[in-house]
């Protein structure tokens, strides 16, 4: 269990990853909106701050509001049904030396009542400030990279076992899944709860993620390409975050649930469940690319662990796909605190992930963590695996 000091160290910390993030983007490009579909890049720089501040100061500690016009302004991200966008403009933003210094005060003034603050607060503060990391990442990633200040990426690393036979599925026997988790067992999002099990009948499991190499004989056959390829002159390169490089035929493919789904369905596969998923993920491998180590995808056979015969890299390298809906568990109650977390996207029309991606903070390993994404959203780094009854 972490302690107070513990958790005023990793907002601390949870800050600066951000503030890293937010000054690779050039300055005159701060108004722009890379994704169509999200807000303009500007308003995350003030949102993490004004969270924190309606959170902390305004709801736990009922602290005069210093700015209430930007606590309403940067509370809320958006989500919006397909083909409705965003249609404002970087006029209707205020301009960035007023955002800084409203965040900087945020800061200050939270800081001084850190003491008094619930440590289930700070941990909401924490991991959705991390989220934002990753949700960021995307927005970066679609930004174009003259607009980009480049960073050194680290190298391809060396793999740690030899090619895999991509075809290769693990049985998995019956048996029960354990969803959720319980308070006993440390902080979690208001959809984690409660713990259940489930039966699972015995299947089997692609040991790897689907690869690029695999999906291009799918788009040979017709299929469209996934979002983050580029086809120039017959050549296939794939849209890294600060570069374009020939597409690594042994990194698990990015796609949306509705080409993983179209995918499977043409090798006589689907896609698991959230339970057999879990089933298969007992004992988690992770292929170390998470946690910030990497920008971009390392191959599917790039594992930490040497000699692990199961399923590879289920936390790790890319969020996976399932074939379950995004629902709430039995006896789900929402935070009164954050009522909109979870419960408006229990509308049948999100998909629930399972893992992480290479932007996903080490945090999120849990096995009861639960990320969800409409079936047609393109951004993110979402691979997928097969199973077979």
């Amino acid at each position: 269990m972490r302690t107070q000091t513990d958790l005023a160290r990793a907002l601390t910390t949870a800050r600066e990853r951000t503030d890293e993030l937010f000054r690779l983007v050039r300055p005159d490009s701060l108004y722009e909106r890379p994704i169509p579909e999200r807000h303009r890049m500007v308003f995350y720089i003030g949102h993490l701050e004004a969270f924190d501040w309606n959170l902390i100061g305004r709801y736990q500690l009922d602290l005069r509001s210093f700015q209430p016009e930007f606590d309403r302004l940067f509370a809320f991200g958006i989500d919006p049904p397909p083909g409705q966008l965003p249609a404002d403009q970087p006029s209707d933003w205020p301009a960035l030396s007023e955002v800084e210094r409203y965040n900087q005060r945020t800061r200050d003034e939270i800081d001084d009542v850190l003491e008094e603050v619930p440590e289930q607060l700070l941990h909401v503060a924490i991991e959705h400030r991390l989220m934002h990391a990753e949700t960021f990442a995307y927005i970066l990633h679609n930004l174009a990279y003259e607009r980009k200040v480049p960073v050194a990426q680290a190298s391809r690393p060396v793999l740690c076992s030899p090619e895999p036979d991509l075809s290769r599925f693990i049985e998995i026997p019956a048996g029960e899944a354990r969803l959720g988790r319980t308070a006993e067992e440390g902080f979690g999002w208001d959809n984690e709860f409660e713990a259940h099990t489930v039966e699972v009948p015995a299947f089997s499991i692609s040991q790897h993620k689907v690869t690029n190499g695999e999906y291009l004989e799918f788009v040979r056959a017709g299929a469209e390409a996934p979002f983050f390829w580029t086809e120039r002159d017959g050549r296939w390169f794939y849209r890294g975050m600060f570069s374009e490089t020939p597409l690594p035929l042994d990194c698990p493919v990015y796609v949306t649930h509705r080409e993983a789904e179209a995918y499977a369905r043409w090798r006589g596969k689907s896609l698991p469940t959230e339970p057999q998923f879990h089933r298969a993920a007992c004992l988690p491998p992770a292929s170390g690319n998470f946690d910030f180590r990497h920008w971009d995808p390392i191959p599917v056979h790039a594992d930490d662990i040497r000699s692990h015969a199961g399923p590879a890299q289920m936390f790790g390298n890319g969020w996976e796909w399932t074939s379950t809906v995004f629902q709430s568990f039995p006896g789900f109650q929402p935070f009164p605190f954050y009522t909109n977390y979870s419960e408006p996207f229990f509308d049948g029309q999100h998909y629930v992930l399972k893992g992480a991606s290479p932007r996903t903070a080490a945090c999120f390993l849990r096995t009861s963590f639960r990320n969800w994404f409409r079936p047609s959203y393109p951004y993110l780094y979402a691979t997928f695996r097969m199973v077979e009854s």
